[in-house]
């Protein structure tokens, strides 16, 4: 994996983001306050953490002991192992620091709030210019857990603030040889992998050998932070008893609309609208959507006046106003 250090904002944004490939940023956010209070010690840190705390409660979840931090469907798959609560972010971080005097706790996290509703103050001493201020940052909090092997639509800096924690990341490519699970039903909200990354079973996943294969890996110590390209997997573990990591998810501009729609969104239609087609039929969809979603656009209109591209040329407002009107015509009907 690439991996960087001294870089400044510009240079990260053309070099770095830019390229849509994994890169860990060492020291990136070593000056923060909160990786400062932490080196001091985890109760620094959660001293700190509840002067700035809202009271606002957050999503929290919880596996027994006997799960070893992994998160996971139950035995049967209607459901997962864990308990959900919803506590203020100060309380986890306690609660996390009492279960670090116990030799096998549960595993507890905080995952994904919003550090503007439950920390309003954090980012005065905890700043990153690097992203525009609509950028809103998220913290995840715990102790030794493991989220498995998931995808998200976003690019993602991850900043590790406290404790250390190793990401196994898998190219896009890589979906057919991950055995993904239901897109509809996940521990985490986003698709996940079947496959244990600690202990595979590669008789019953054996494409899962091609995955390692391609694998990057990356730790990241207090300080650090890793960039996650759109649609990568990755698979996060939490290696110490008080971890804490904030990040950045975002969009890449989309022309007229800054505010991309969700392409997951476009996927669930295609399973709605074309994968019931006969073979035929659906291999030349796939033509369609080669021609003009994934190919150059410039090759689509080369031929067509200018003032006739229509809905091939750079969306206006007026357009994507109009083709989102179209679509919530047709689904519900």
């Amino acid at each position: 994996m690439r991996e960087y250090s001294a870089l400044s904002d510009a240079q990260i944004r053309s070099g770095v983001l830019s390229e849509k490939t994994p890169a860990i940023l060492r020291g990136l956010v070593r000056d923060w306050r909160a990786v400062r209070e932490f080196l001091d010690s985890p109760v620094s840190l959660v001293r700190y953490l509840k002067s700035l705390d809202s009271g606002a409660v957050v999503d929290a979840l919880m596996t027994a002991p006997e799960a070893d931090g992994q998160i996971a469907y139950n035995a049967a798959m209607d459901g997962f192992n864990f308990h959900r609560n919803r506590l203020p972010l100060s309380e986890i971080a306690a609660q996390v620091l009492r279960y670090a005097q116990f030799p096998r706790p549960p595993a507890v996290a905080a995952q994904s709030a919003l550090i503007r509703d439950c920390l309003p103050g954090f980012g005065e001493e905890n700043s990153l210019p690097l992203f525009d201020a609509a950028i809103l940052p998220r913290i995840w909090l715990g102790n030794r857990i493991t989220t498995p092997t998931h995808v998200d639509e976003w690019n993602n800096v991850a900043c590790a603030v406290a404790g250390r924690r190793r990401f196994t990341l898998f190219p896009p490519e890589q979906i057919a040889n991950l055995y993904i699970g239901p897109l509809d039903f996940a521990p985490t909200g986003a698709a996940m992998s079947m496959v244990n990354l600690r202990d595979p079973d590669l008789v019953r996943y054996p494409r899962f050998r091609e995955a390692l294969a391609a694998a990057h890996v990356a730790e990241l110590g207090p300080g650090d932070a890793l960039f996650i390209p759109p649609l990568w997997w990755h698979h996060v573990e939490s290696l110490e008893p008080f971890n804490v990591l904030v990040n950045y998810w975002w969009h890449d501009p989309h022309g007229a609309s800054a505010e991309a729609d969700s392409a997951f969104d476009a996927l669930l239609h295609g399973i709605l609208s074309i994968r019931g087609l006969p073979p035929e039929t659906r291999r030349a969809w796939s033509a369609f959507f080669e021609q003009y979603v994934f190919g150059e656009a410039g090759q689509t209109t080369q031929h067509i006046p200018a003032q006739r591209h229509g809905i091939l040329g750079e969306l206006s407002q007026e357009q994507l106003r109009a083709l989102r009107a179209h679509l919530a015509k047709k689904l519900t009907r």
